[in-house]
């Protein structure tokens, strides 16, 4: 939806909102139903977000679920089809029908200080001064690389969750799968029945043997990483907060040994891994399902990280700078939060631009 500025092009707007997953989605909605101006800048070819990176495999069926955008429930959807194809497919329809003033693909580079007490925000299709900038890009393109010793002498392939694309490109391979989060299992599960597999982490694993229940743990999480977030503390995963659920696939991958848990190595060489006790295990593939985290290092000149190296926040307003609000960050990292945040970002900025002078204009 609608073609990227030219490059020497500078345009005034109140708001800048950079991404377009559910989170960016959601603000925009928001902003619409206000008298703001405003645009989303999104660095993707076609709406989906991060979704449509997804490997092929994952299926709506086994995802944690999608909250619908607002006002715009989801359709019925196939269980059996892969989350790279719908989820995509349900966030067009929402651009469509909403007709938000999305531009793509645009990349932003750095946001800085302006006269007046406004931000410029770089971009490769030019340049934007605003008021206000909503910070919705998520994590995918920030995956963490743990450097071991040996890292750059390894043989064979290393690849992150996020090259991931299917169980059948490991077939007869001995691969190593890194790393105690949701994802780590789900390969694991799938690779292990094409592949000889090795599982590694640093900490033990801890399963739940009951169900993970939204009304109780669910709040206890959210409660718990909000008060992280609002203390400015590094973002951790939300397993290390909940734990791994036994699912039915889990089980039966234990069953077959697949979640026979390793201590992390000590080193990688040319053809394998050298384990705790010394000996090495040959392996072909290095998979490091080790996460990611919040992309924001074009907010950097701001300088809004703390000693701690986090951002503290106020709900969704960094606290050092209360033109920046961050969603899809912390506790709004879920869908249903990610939506939540987008609506009080909004209302928040709302309040504050308020009081100021009157809304600038495209130019």
């Amino acid at each position: 939806m609608g073609e990227p500025s030219g490059a020497g092009r500078i345009e005034h707007v109140d708001v800048v909102v950079i991404g377009a997953g559910q989170a960016g989605l959601s603000a925009g909605h928001h902003l619409q139903r206000t008298d703001l101006d405003f645009v989303v800048l999104d660095a993707e070819d076609a709406p989906g977000g991060a979704w449509q990176h997804r490997w092929e495999s994952l299926r709506m069926g086994t995802v944690n679920g999608i909250f619908g955008l607002p006002g715009f429930p989801t359709p019925p959807l196939d269980d059996a089809e892969p989350s790279r194809s719908a989820v995509p497919r349900y966030f067009a329809d929402f651009e469509d029908d909403r007709k938000l003033p999305i531009r793509r693909p645009v990349r932003v580079s750095r946001v800085e200080e302006a006269a007046e007490g406004r931000l410029r925000v770089h971009a490769d299709a030019g340049v934007w001064v605003t008021r206000a900038v909503i910070n919705a890009t998520g994590t995918w393109n920030n995956p963490v690389l743990p450097q071991y010793p040996g890292t750059e002498s390894f043989a064979g392939r290393q690849m992150h969750t996020r090259d991931y694309v299917s169980a059948e490109e490991h077939a007869g391979h001995r691969v190593a799968v890194v790393g105690g989060g949701i994802s780590a299992v789900q390969l694991l599960t799938e690779i292990s029945r094409h592949a000889t597999t090795f599982w590694y982490t640093r900490r033990e694993p801890v399963f739940r043997e009951e169900g993970f229940r939204p009304e109780v743990e669910g709040r206890e999480t959210i409660e718990r990483v909000t008060a992280a977030a609002e203390a400015g503390l590094p973002t951790q995963s939300i397993v290390s907060y909940t734990g791994l659920v036994w699912s039915a696939e889990a089980r039966e991958a234990a069953a077959r040994g697949a979640l026979d848990r390793r201590p992390m190595f000590t080193g990688i060489e040319p053809h394998g891994v050298r384990e705790a006790d010394g000996t090495l295990t040959t392996v072909d593939t290095i998979l490091w399902a080790t996460g990611f985290r919040p992309s924001l290092e074009h907010l950097a000149p701001l300088n809004l990280t703390n000693e701690q190296g986090g951002i503290a926040v106020r709900g969704t307003e960094v606290r050092a700078d209360p033109r920046i609000h961050l969603i899809g960050f912390g506790p709004s990292q879920s869908t249903v939060g990610a939506n939540r945040a987008g609506r009080a970002a909004v209302g928040a900025l709302k309040r504050r631009l308020a009081g100021s002078p009157q809304s600038l204009h495209r130019v």
